[in-house]
């Protein structure tokens, strides 16, 4: 199947509209967890080969915060959530204060780390949530990983340990709007989705708009 000639705008718009409502979701449970007004966007939705993925981050060399976790059911793939460190300081300072988190420039202390896990936990299962209405599909999450490294190194480990992945990602530009300061401030995160080869095909399906072979 060449992807890229078979994806339509259609198709793109019907992602969007699924990573909105989960965004819809994770911004009400994350306002939950923060006490405070959070808004979540979704500006873009994007197809891409694995090539193409670093390179939304800033590049293979560029230090970031990866949450990872494989999803398992009918459309079985796996998932990143990744933000640059500088945004991921700033998240986790906004979920457990500033001193708790503070170390240094690349470190995060173990309190927020977890902070982090506990935040990819809550916006993997929103989308995945969207998605399986959509679809009407079985998708459950695995415990999610957080690593602090290289974008590069981050994802050939996890597509080498992933054997079964495809060689395109759909990508959903996520942008959380802390709306409780008086300049609201932004922060920006990419999640990337892996289908597994077939998976693509299931979803695409079962949201009513087959992929031609």
């Amino acid at each position: 199947m060449n992807f890229e000639q078979n994806f339509t705008s259609f198709h793109l718009d019907i992602l969007k509209e699924v990573g909105n409502i989960g965004a819809g979701n994770a911004a009400t449970a994350m306002s939950q967890l923060l006490n405070k007004p959070i808004e979540m966007k979704v500006p873009s939705v994007k197809i891409v080969n694995f090539e193409e993925i670093t390179e939304l981050v800033g590049g293979p060399e560029t230090v970031v915060s990866s949450v990872f976790l494989r999803i398992e059911g009918d459309a079985p793939g796996s998932m990143f959530f990744m933000l640059p460190v500088k945004q991921a300081k700033r998240l986790s300072r906004d979920l457990i204060g500033e001193e708790l988190a503070a170390r240094s420039e690349h470190a995060f202390s173990e309190l927020a780390i977890s902070a982090l896990q506990e935040a990819g936990n809550i916006l993997a299962g929103s989308y995945l949530s969207s998605l399986a209405d959509f679809t009407k599909l079985n998708v459950e999450p695995s415990p999610p990983a957080l690593s602090i490294d290289m974008a590069g190194a981050i994802l050939s480990f996890g597509l080498l340990e992933l054997s079964r992945a495809g060689d395109h990602a759909i990508v959903i530009n996520t942008t959380f709007i802390d709306q409780s300061e008086h300049l609201a401030h932004e922060i920006q995160g990419y999640f990337f989705l892996l289908p597994d080869p077939d998976s693509f095909k299931k979803i695409f399906q079962a949201l009513g708009v087959p992929l031609d072979e």
